[in-house]
């Protein structure tokens, strides 16, 4: 992505008396409909609909990954996990807001399993590389997973720690994939341009180091 030609490389996360201050409101405004499946991007979203929410590195590749999904009720881009309010996509790549890339699926559950979300999810990018995806380094660029309901949260936690025993057993190094409850880490919705970026430019950057290696079914 090309935040990693003019972004600080951080290898640490900013504390929050480091980071930025960020503002009350977002500094732009968005469209509330998604270009691709013509739903909105902005809540409230529909009945029986479940929110959850992945960084998989850059947020442009890892949105369309799960725009593609049937059941999949909309996606956007944003900044969570971090500490500014509100903050612009410049100051995320700086390192000091503490963001990680991130995207909102919301999804109905009668028509998509959670677990195969998750399954997207671990198989396309490299949990187990910190503060980095491929070419892209940096703290926004962590492998993060943030649910929002009982069972998103035993479905993270079952599937991280099956994953991580297979990456472990083919070499790997453990997954530093932050799992955690989506209360209380706000997400931001990313500029306009960043939404469905990879619609409005087929031929964008796509950057994620895939393991190649699938997620075990669960017991």
């Amino acid at each position: 992505m090309f935040s990693s030609l003019f972004g600080s490389h951080k290898a640490t996360l900013v504390t929050p008396e480091n980071a930025m201050p960020g503002r009350d409101e977002p500094p732009f405004e968005l469209a509330r409909t998604h270009l691709v499946l013509g739903t909105s991007m902005l809540p409230p979203f529909p009945e029986g609909t479940q929110a959850l929410y992945v960084g998989l590195g850059c947020f442009w590749g890892a949105e369309k990954r799960f725009w593609r999904i049937p059941g999949v009720f909309t996606t956007a881009a944003g900044y969570q996990g971090g500490v500014t309010p509100n903050p612009t996509y410049q100051e995320v790549c700086s390192g000091r807001t503490g963001h990680a890339e991130n995207v909102l699926v919301v999804y109905d559950p009668a028509k998509v399993a959670t677990y195969d979300l998750l399954k997207v999810f671990w198989e396309n990018h490299d949990p187990t590389q910190g503060y980095r995806q491929g070419n892209d380094v940096g703290t926004q660029y962590r492998s993060a997973l943030y649910w929002t309901t009982p069972e998103q949260a035993d479905l993270a936690k079952r599937t991280r720690d099956a994953y991580d025993e297979v990456l472990r057993g083919r070499g790997f190094g453990g997954i530093t994939t932050e799992v955690a409850s989506a209360d209380g880490l706000p997400f931001y919705y990313a500029e306009p341009y960043h939404q469905q970026y990879l619609f409005s430019n087929p031929g964008g950057y796509d950057c994620h180091a895939e393991t190649g290696i699938p997620l075990p079914l669960l017991n």
